[in-house]
């Protein structure tokens, strides 16, 4: 740990892997060191974890006290005492440092995978709390199990319930499973088909059985509970279907009905608001949804299947005039973040639960579901899934329902017909190339969620098809020919930029990546090299960016917020100056090389 890495942290301010430990007004003891130490390693992170003791909330450095004797703080006993008064026992890498003068305590925290307590058994997580701000809340039993489920370690739909029997079943339930089978298409797992109800149940896991008891386990009271016994056994479990209008409400309900039922009745609601437009591809007549019926099956199984059981709260299925958006209680599990949904290897809160979908055939035996959803939105035109609403807490999906860009839905629906499906990625990089004008590698790399050198690859490829060319630089655009295609102006290059876009672009690649150099707002933005200079000096004067270093290693990171300012000073935006600066445009610049503009 250097002086240098130490600045960059406290610069970026307290966050889930980062905690100020202050000793102005309280000093420390070694109990409130390790209780720290317990809740930075009980957080939802797969990256290290710092304690900084010395600086208070507000990143200002104040020292921290000598906690041996002759005046110093040895790392070493400090990593001792840590290990010796956590269960399981944990090794921390401790640091003492100078900084204004200032001693600094720097303690490095692994992640780790089962849950930590104390000695004397408390344990602590690091949340959000509810002022938005990280904070160490009691950690419970039933949070514990949710984040082992998250990391892939425990499989809550496998627990047995004690108080369930067999007669808690529903032999209807067994039926309409079976129908599923049948009506996958080949999806489904046939051979359950001539099983007997207790053969079925045992085969998919629902039950355990040891000589003539028979134990049930959530996946059964899921599958195949009787509603009352779902509300008595499982609290957690609640389907909410809302159709809403501006601020009034539509529909309202609530059930507690088995997964399978629910998703059938769900199904049927979702084809009785069904609408759809024409159009003919040759001979053929091909009709273009206002939602797609296998993005919406996917994004409601996925909410079905992966929401944390052990949190209540109600999985939201709210039908609004211009979207549908299912929101299920539980985050992401781990590993899975919103940079890379599209790439990560597939992670499953309750295998055991997924695995019996896959049986029903209700969803993709590929386990690429989130695949299947952005490829139909894209087919029809429409915009991509978007899970920006989701936090550590809740996942949300959104469906655009806007209108189809009909032209664009012609053109994939005739390279099917012919016989020449695109794949995903061709599909969101042009996409990309009809809205935005023009699309460089490193902007690539952030909409297929690859690196630049993938990115660049697949556009060559669309290039050897004629679909793309090369533009000014390192900048690609559609060819003629798919321009008119799509019913595009022929030259775009004149499309101007709005400053908030751009400088929501640069906050967004900095909260991903911690830091952005002027090259990198070029290529990202396609701007001029001036032009991004004036941008993120604008942007470390709103108090948005802070500027790191000056000469060849210049680069621009998160600002650090001070006590009462805002996080950002940007003006009211009911102040005339706020309102002449939303006005405010960037022209896009062609004739600079490298600019990413076309």
């Amino acid at each position: 740990m250097t002086p240098e890495r130490v600045r960059e942290i406290i610069a970026e301010g307290e966050s889930l892997d980062v905690e100020f430990k202050g000793e102005e007004k309280h000093a420390l003891n070694d109990g409130d060191l390790v209780e720290a130490v317990v809740c930075l390693t009980n957080r939802p992170s797969d990256e290290p974890g710092y304690l900084l003791v010395g600086v208070e909330d507000d990143g200002r450095i104040t020292g921290a006290r000598p906690r041996h004797e002759a005046g110093i703080t040895d790392p070493l006993r400090i990593q001792a005492l840590i290990a010796g008064r956590t269960r399981p026992s944990i090794t921390v890498s401790a640091s003492a440092l100078a900084l204004d003068s200032k001693p600094i305590l720097v303690v490095e925290v692994p992640p780790l995978r089962q849950p930590v307590g104390t000695a004397d058994g408390r344990y602590l997580r690091r949340a959000i709390g509810g002022d938005g701000k990280p904070a160490c809340l009691p950690f419970h039993f039933h949070e514990m199990q949710a984040l082992q489920s998250s990391r892939g370690l425990l499989d809550y739909s496998a627990a047995v319930v004690p108080d369930a029997t067999w007669q808690d079943l529903d032999p209807l339930e067994f039926e309409r499973f079976r129908r599923s089978i049948r009506e996958s298409g080949g999806r489904g797992d046939t051979a359950l088909l001539k099983l007997p109800d207790q053969e079925m149940a045992r085969a998919l896991g629902a039950v355990s059985q040891q000589g003539a008891s028979i134990s049930i386990r959530v996946l059964g009271l899921l599958l195949f509970g009787r509603e009352e016994v779902l509300a008595r056994n499982l609290p957690t479990h609640e389907v909410a279907f809302q159709q809403l209008r501006g601020r009034r409400v539509e529909v309202n309900d609530f059930v507690r009905w088995p997964l399978i039922r629910i998703m059938d009745e769900f199904l049927g609601r979702f084809g009785a608001r069904y609408e759809e437009d024409e159009l003919m591809v040759g001979m053929v007549r091909v009709g273009i949804p206002n939602y797609s019926e296998v993005a919406f099956r996917e994004a409601l199984a996925n909410a079905l299947i992966h929401r944390d059981y052990t949190r209540l709260g109600a999985i939201h299925i709210q039908w609004h005039s211009d979207r549908i958006e299912i929101g299920s209680p539980g985050g992401f599990p781990e590993g899975v973040r919103l940079d890379n949904l599209l790439v990560t290897q597939p992670v499953s809160r309750n295998p055991l639960l997924a695995d019996a979908f896959k049986r029903a055939g209700l969803v993709e035996r590929t386990a690429r579901g989130i695949d299947t959803m952005f490829f139909e939105c894209l087919r029809f035109g429409k915009k991509p899934p978007s899970y920006a609403l989701s936090t550590e807490v809740s996942v949300v999906v959104s469906l655009s329902g806007a209108k189809s860009d009909l032209a664009f839905a012609r053109f994939v629906a005739e390279q099917i017909r012919a016989g020449e499906d695109p794949a995903l990625e061709d599909l969101l990089l042009l996409r990309a190339l009809a809205d935005e004008g023009s699309v460089n590698p490193l902007q690539g790399a952030a909409i297929l969620q690859r690196d630049p050198a993938e990115a660049e690859e697949a556009l060559r490829r669309l290039g050897a098809r004629k679909w793309v060319q090369r533009g000014r630089g390192d900048a690609w655009r559609l060819s003629g020919d798919l321009n008119a295609r799509l019913g595009l102006a022929p030259d775009r290059r004149s499309v101007r930029v709005s400053v908030s876009a751009i400088e929501e672009k640069i906050m967004g690649w900095v909260k991903t990546h911690g830091r952005i150099t002027r090259g990198e707002a070029v290529a990202l933005c396609g701007l001029g090299s001036d032009q991004a200079k004036r941008v993120l000096s604008s942007m470390a004067k709103k108090g948005l960016l802070s500027q790191r270093e000056r000469g060849r290693g210049a680069h621009y990171g998160l600002a650090q917020t001070r006590t009462g300012d805002s996080p950002n000073k940007l003006d009211s935006p009911n102040t005339p100056r706020a309102a002449q600066k939303r006005g405010r445009t960037l022209p896009h610049r062609s004739g600079r090389r490298g600019s990413g503009a076309s």
